[in-house]
């Protein structure tokens, strides 16, 4: 889909997404101490308001300008202070941040492989990146997302991007899904060493 789908989209009454972060974001978060994130492919921003309110310096990255809005609205009524940013993953080189996270972004291969390239390039020494996406396996044994097998991810195929980054998590992990079988999830947790 493009920006102008996910507009439409996201221009539809309330959230399309839940307001509170991914359970997998806050499971591994929780405990890290705040400094600076970036939320590629933010949405309305649920990961970057969870991790705002725990004192993160966050910058919000999407392409749709109506998830950037909603999000926006829900800081400022919040107290928030995040940075939205509205752009395109296809042009976008994050800052070095403390904090990297991609939350199921579903690409092609030509666009995810650089976006994931940057984001692990633009991990800050010491710093860790999260990534949380429909695993391949989710197309057959599992619930919701793409239903195009080259827009899922894999855990070795996510391991192997990596470059200097030490993985300390990488697994597939399942996520309850009301009323029907579990979502299969890819789940990578990786760190650059501090310099």
């Amino acid at each position: 889909m493009d920006a102008d789908s996910w507009d439409r989209r996201y221009a539809e009454a309330g959230l399309v997404w839940s307001a509170d972060p991914n359970q997998f974001v806050a499971a591994e978060l929780a405990d890290l101490p705040p400094g600076t994130a970036v939320d590629l492919a933010a949405g309305e921003g649920r990961n970057a308001l969870w991790l705002a309110s725990l004192g993160w310096r966050v910058t919000a990255v999407d392409f749709s300008a109506v998830a950037l809005d909603k999000g926006r609205a829900i800081a400022e009524a919040r107290g928030l202070g995040v940075e939205w940013v509205h752009a395109d993953l296809a042009d976008y080189r994050p800052p070095a941040a403390d904090l990297v996270l991609i939350a199921y972004l579903h690409v092609p291969p030509a666009l995810w492989e650089p976006v994931l390239a940057r984001a692990a390039a633009a991990v800050a020494p010491g710093g860790t990146l999260l990534l949380v996406g429909h695993d391949q396996t989710n197309l057959t044994e599992g619930t919701g997302g793409p239903q195009d097998l080259d827009r899922l991810w894999s855990v070795d195929g996510i391991v192997a991007a990596l470059g200097g980054l030490r993985v300390g998590r990488a697994e597939r992990v399942r996520r309850p899904v009301a009323g029907q079988r579990d979502a299969i999830d890819t789940l990578v947790r990786a760190e650059r060493p501090p310099a």
